[in-house]
């Protein structure tokens, strides 16, 4: 199957940033710790009232700070013991399409766009090591696909989410 040629312009919008102050942003540090954190607890902690809360929380979602309220998943729990970050090289060509059937897969739950070392990223998940190997050949007979580079997660950190710190920090 020949791709159809994709001139992908990356164009910068100017967008106005949105204003935040420090009770935004403290708003923002505690619902990306828990999203269900009751506006009243939020009230308390800021020292205003939930009314207040309920607005700025309102303004954040309307203005897209606030994209979506999320549940976080432990993949071993669910039976999934191999998560991968693979980086996904393409022929140019082919972006758009192969980053397309990569998100239509049922066992991705990731897949952005990149620049530097690799076309396209994405996270796996496997049930095993076999499986983990399996997908990943998948992956590379996709047509437009010229090579996969897997990086299992051995071991997390720090959890993907909430703010930078340096955000809260001035």
């Amino acid at each position: 199957m020949e791709c159809e040629l994709n001139i992908l312009a990356f164009v910068t919008i100017r967008r106005a940033v949105l204003r935040v102050d420090k009770k935004d942003l403290r708003i923002l540090e505690i619902l990306s710790n828990n999203s269900r954190t009751p506006a009243t607890w939020i009230a308390r902690e800021l020292g205003i009232s939930d009314v207040a809360v309920k607005k700025r929380i309102q303004r954040l979602e309307r203005e897209g700070v606030i994209k979506a309220y999320r549940v976080e998943l432990n993949p071993s729990k669910l039976g999934y013991s191999a998560v991968a970050l693979v980086g996904v090289n393409v022929n140019s060509e082919c972006l758009l399409e192969v980053a397309q059937k990569l998100s239509q897969r049922k066992d991705t739950v990731f897949v952005a766009l990149t620049s530097g070392d690799h076309d396209v990223m994405i996270e796996l998940w496997a049930r095993n090591g076999a499986e983990m190997q399996r997908k990943l050949k998948e992956i590379k007979e996709i047509d437009g696909v010229n090579n996969v580079y897997p990086a299992i997660i051995l071991d997390i950190v720090r959890e993907r989410g909430g703010l930078p710190k340096e955000l809260l920090e001035d």
